[in-house]
């Protein structure tokens, strides 16, 4: 039999920090999951012709990341903070959204910030500017801060559905695995649609199950009606 030795590897900075991290957030939070099969054929479709029209590429991220800030800004509890001594909910009045990029230094997640009042180029320029900043290694402190809701996609290396741990500075993470081709009954009829599972896991410190409910549901109305998104960034309708 062949002697394998052990192996010892010390943990990185980023290693140490994110464990902590998430140490952290798991035993602050009291998380409720919650989950959802989308119906993004019409998402594929309004992607590519809304390229065509304008130029601009959103990724699936980026959409998402839109159906998020719409959905937070109808249930603005989802972007709050608890402030114990005073026994109160602190709703912000602007919200950042933070996604997770794979950086030469590790995962990292930087913020949109102002998400809620931005539109959908907005939001793909921000998110662009952002990843290229860093996979180049050059994020700023102030690219770190403010996330209240997060998101998570790992579609491209075949994931279907998973839950995220969220930072310890945010309310909720939402996590998208890998739109897949779903024979699904249409009209009374077998028809291939294309499918994404989306996944939210959220303090029910102080979001209840309804209140998370009914945020999953809106984001999961926007990427099935993609095109209510092109318009401007919409007024606040808080639950």
């Amino acid at each position: 039999m062949e002697n394998k030795e052990t192996r010892f590897l010390p943990l990185t900075r980023i290693q140490k920090l994110i464990g902590r991290s998430m140490l952290q957030s798991k035993q602050t939070k009291a998380f409720g999951y919650f989950s959802v099969w989308v119906d993004v054929t019409e998402l594929a479709a309004m992607r590519k012709e809304y390229s065509r029209q304008t130029g601009i590429r959103p990724t699936t991220n980026d959409l998402v990341l839109c159906a998020m800030a719409r959905a937070a800004q109808r249930y603005l509890q989802v972007t709050a903070r608890v402030e114990p001594e005073a026994g109160e909910l602190v709703i912000p009045e602007k919200f950042g959204l933070g996604f997770a990029v794979a950086a030469p230094q590790g995962l990292v997640v930087p913020v949109i910030q102002d998400a809620g009042r931005l539109t959908l180029p907005e939001i793909v320029q921000a998110a662009d500017a952002l990843v290229r900043r860093a996979r180049a290694n050059q994020l700023r402190p102030d690219d770190f801060d403010g996330a209240t809701l997060v998101l998570s996609g790992l579609g491209m290396y075949g994931i279907e559905q998973f839950y995220a741990i969220a930072p310890p500075s945010a309310s909720g993470i939402i996590s998208i695995g890998y739109i897949k081709d779903t024979v699904v009954p249409v009209a009374g009829e077998p028809a291939v649609r294309k499918q994404l599972n989306v996944s939210l896991a959220i303090d029910q410190c102080f979001v209840d199950e309804l209140t998370a409910a009914g945020f999953l549901r809106c984001i999961a109305d926007s990427l099935e009606n993609p095109w209510s998104m092109v318009s401007s960034a919409p007024s606040s309708d808080s639950q």
